[in-house]
């Protein structure tokens, strides 16, 4: 995955890409806080049924 900090500067990109590819993510799924990058890929885990190394794939590849 991106670092934390270029995942930070585009998340606002980034998030509405995941948005558009999986129609059923929310903003409040999304939330990029600093410390709960770990929080939010869990969030994302289960509401897709991806695993975490999938979640970084994906994100990496917006």
């Amino acid at each position: 995955m991106k670092n934390l900090t270029e995942l930070q500067g585009n998340w606002n990109e980034t998030k509405g890409k995941l948005k558009q590819k999986f129609a059923l993510l929310t903003d409040n799924d999304l939330l990029l806080l600093e410390g709960k990058q770990d929080e939010m890929l869990g969030r994302l885990q289960a509401k897709l049924g991806k695993t975490k190394d999938e979640i970084n794939k994906i994100i990496s590849e917006l």
